[in-house]
């Protein structure tokens, strides 16, 4: 299996936004995750297309968007527009799940489903065929810096069997991706519960000096070190 770890910039300096994303990449990271609240589907409130807009210049890395706003249909083509690889969103805030996982494709981005702790994953089982990433959260989303969730790993472990189950009648692969609380020290368990794709905020954007590019890479070492040993 091949492992992505995807920095959020949520906890990234905005200052120096364009800078932070080409300094963690250069580093090792695979995407950029960018994480989008509208201060009504969670309480609190980011960032939108503009700030993709312009740090799509600053890497050729994929950009993933995921979606914590209600409703979605409207802003995936802005997203897509400024240059958004992956979008994810949660499926209670969407009136048709299938109908925007089909906006999302056909805007031509890669298409997920993200379930927070207590949303079932049931809704998956009925829109396989079009969607190429599951986004597990093991906090509750809203704000960066939370404690993993430890019940996550069960729900990890069911999300991969539905998706083993797919790919083999199928042939076709679906990422499964966790957010909340991943760090050096449980990044290995996360992984042998299933997942493939991490992100972390704190843990990469809170390490070392701010004023050394060069920060980024003891830790995003130790992630794929430990994510080695898996």
């Amino acid at each position: 299996m091949s492992f992505r770890i995807a920095p959020s910039i949520l906890s990234a300096n905005f200052a120096k936004l364009g800078e932070e994303v080409a300094n963690v990449i250069a580093s090792g990271a695979d995407w950029v995750h960018f994480d989008v609240m509208d201060n009504h589907y969670v309480p609190n409130l980011t960032i939108g297309p503009l700030v993709c807009e312009a740090v799509r210049p600053c890497t050729t890395a994929p950009i993933d968007v995921h979606l914590m706003v209600k409703p979605v249909d409207r802003i995936v083509p802005d997203f897509a527009k400024a240059g958004a690889n992956i979008i994810t969103f949660h499926p209670d805030a969407s009136d048709h799940v299938d109908r925007t996982l089909g906006l999302i494709r056909d805007c031509g981005c890669q298409a997920g489903l993200v379930f927070n702790p207590a949303t079932p994953l049931n809704w998956m089982d009925y829109v396989m065929d079009k969607l190429d990433v599951v986004l597990i959260m093991s906090v509750n989303p809203g704000f960066g810096g939370q404690s993993f969730i430890p019940s996550a790993l069960d729900k990890l472990r069911e999300a991969r069997a539905k998706i083993d189950a797919y790919t083999a009648r199928t042939g076709r692969q679906i990422l499964l991706e966790i957010d909340g609380g991943v760090k050096v020290d449980n990044i290995a368990e996360i992984a042998r519960a299933g997942a493939d794709t991490f992100v972390a905020g704190s843990a990469v954007f809170g390490a070392g000096k701010d004023s050394d590019p060069q920060r980024y890479n003891s830790v995003l070492a130790d992630l794929r070190t430990a994510l080695a040993g898996v």
